[in-house]
């Protein structure tokens, strides 16, 4: 009887352990997306402030 009560509760182990692999796995796919978007916000604001830097100047007022 002891036996079988310990792998009732190594069952029961297994599955919680699983359920929060799952959960890790969500929030591991959520937060890879949100860095590939945050990736190519720093790009696309690189290449605008490149191309911003290309465009002449106006010359300084004299005083």
């Amino acid at each position: 009887m002891e036996l079988e009560a310990k792998v009732a509760f190594q069952d029961e182990t297994i599955e919680v352990l699983n359920d929060e692999i799952k959960v890790h796995q969500q929030l591991l796919a959520k937060m890879k997306r949100q860095t590939e978007l945050l990736a190519e916000k720093i790009k696309e604001s690189q290449s605008s402030s490149s191309m911003m830097s290309e465009a002449p100047e106006p010359p300084p007022p004299h005083y």
